[in-house]
């Protein structure tokens, strides 16, 4: 059973940077491949951004595209958010999950079998 671990949020102006960490434990870190998701107040879930296994491969939520940045230690078990350039509507409870199965990566909640207990990114104005 993998646990995952968030870390790294608070308050920022907007405009402002953060980088959010992701450590996993009791798990093979390498079979499964990674996403951030964030939940504001009254809102559902929603994809923020994935990475691949071990080549590399991305894809972000056109909100965050060209603002923030995911990647992967598979040596440290842990998975990154840069966030660059926040504004106020990043405000959210920011949530890794590992996924696994046939994808290289996914923008479903549904093939993420791992979640961590999130961690709070406010953005104030």
């Amino acid at each position: 059973q993998m646990q995952l671990v968030e870390s790294g949020g608070g308050l920022v102006q907007a405009g402002g940077s953060l980088r959010l960490s992701c450590a996993a434990s009791g798990g093979t870190f390498s079979r499964y491949f990674m996403g951030w998701f964030r939940q504001a107040p009254g809102k559902e879930r929603e994809f923020v951004a994935t990475v691949s296994r071990s080549d590399g491969s991305t894809y972000y939520a056109d909100s965050v595209k060209g603002r923030f940045t995911i990647s992967r230690d598979n040596a440290k078990n842990t998975v990154y958010l840069q966030m660059n350039s926040l504004k106020p509507e990043d405000t959210a409870v920011y949530y890794c999950a590992a996924g696994s199965g046939a994808a290289t990566w996914s923008t479903s909640r549904r093939q993420y079998y791992y979640w961590g207990q999130g961690t709070q990114v406010t953005v104030s104005s």
